[in-house]
């Protein structure tokens, strides 16, 4: 069985949410803890991450430095944050597999995803990121061509595109290196988006890839049987929030579209997930879950988690 394990970019920060060198590599060794236990299990693993925190990190420092050295454009902040949280999970995984005796190899691909360049979020910029700005240090950074909105009390915030992902410009390689029984880490934080020139050429985008659509193309890209959204919940939640709150467990995937479309998921968090996993499964997947990390094994063992099925008489 091979299993896509996408992780979100707070599994790679403290439970507080900060993101200090040192609480990265904690979480990434409780992350990867999980994968080990999957690999033990004669499970083939392809990891990919989030990676807000990290490049939110990074923008921050574009920020207090903007008026002495140029901002690192957003593709740049994308391909840093793929490498260095790579290197982070290897570094954990390599010791995870080492306490285990389990003796497989890991590799990160620092990975491009392919966006049309006339996707209609270029045209309007919508995704905020980063944190909120005064109006005059807002104005260093559209003088270097950045989209700044003004959002009322809280200050000015940054705004970026967030195109569709059509494809994993990287793909040959990420097949290379599964096949060759690597554990792999790719496509993080959605892949860095690039379009195409007429010319053929590819170039990067001030934009942000959805994670979890881009888990989503990553999955269907390595054939994978098993698409495993790790977020900080044991299963989506049907009314959540309220005291009719259920928790979804194995569900058919028009099931699931129907329960989106009545707004029991929020877009900003569980609305993505939920989406990604539709898509996977509709796509041909034998199965999606979204639960918490540590719930992984029993997600792929049993039947743990919320576990998205094609409809009756699909696949």
């Amino acid at each position: 069985m091979r299993v896509l394990l996408a992780l979100g970019g707070n599994a790679m920060t403290n439970p507080d949410g900060r993101a200090r060198p040192e609480d990265q590599i904690d979480a990434a060794h409780v992350a990867m803890s999980a994968v080990a236990d999957l690999l033990q299990h004669d499970v083939d693993v392809v990891i990919t991450h989030g990676n807000g925190p990290q490049v939110g990190n990074l923008l921050v420092k574009n920020e207090v430095a903007a008026s002495v050295v140029p901002p690192v454009p957003l593709d740049w902040c994308g391909a840093q944050t793929q490498a260095t949280l790579g290197f982070v999970l290897m570094n954990a995984l390599d010791a995870a597999l080492e306490q285990r005796g389990v003796d497989r190899r890991t590799a990160t691909l620092v990975t491009r995803a392919l966006v049309a360049a006339d996707d209609p979020g270029f045209t309007r910029p919508t995704k905020p990121i980063g944190r909120f700005l005064p109006a005059e240090e807002a104005q260093v950074l559209i003088e270097h061509g950045e989209t700044w909105e003004d959002r009322g009390e809280k200050g000015w915030r940054r705004v970026v595109a967030s195109p569709e992902p059509l494809e994993i410009v990287d793909a040959p390689a990420v097949h290379a290196l599964v096949g060759a029984g690597f554990v792999v880490v790719a496509n993080g934080g959605g892949g860095i988006p690039v379009v195409r020139d007429e010319d053929g050429t590819l170039h990067g985008v001030e934009a942000v890839i959805d994670k979890d659509l881009g888990a989503a193309v990553l999955a269907r890209t390595v054939e994978a049987d098993v698409l495993v959204i790790a977020t900080d919940v044991a299963n989506a939640v049907l009314h959540f929030g309220t005291p009719e709150a259920e928790p979804l467990g194995r569900v058919t995937v028009s099931d699931l579209r129907g329960y989106a479309r009545e707004g029991h998921f929020a877009s900003g968090s569980m609305g993505p997930k939920v989406d990604a996993a539709c898509r996977f499964v509709e796509a041909g997947g034998t199965r999606a879950v979204i639960t918490r990390l540590d719930h992984i094994v029993d997600a792929i063992t049993g039947d743990g988690g919320t576990v998205v099925v094609p409809d009756q008489g699909e696949n």
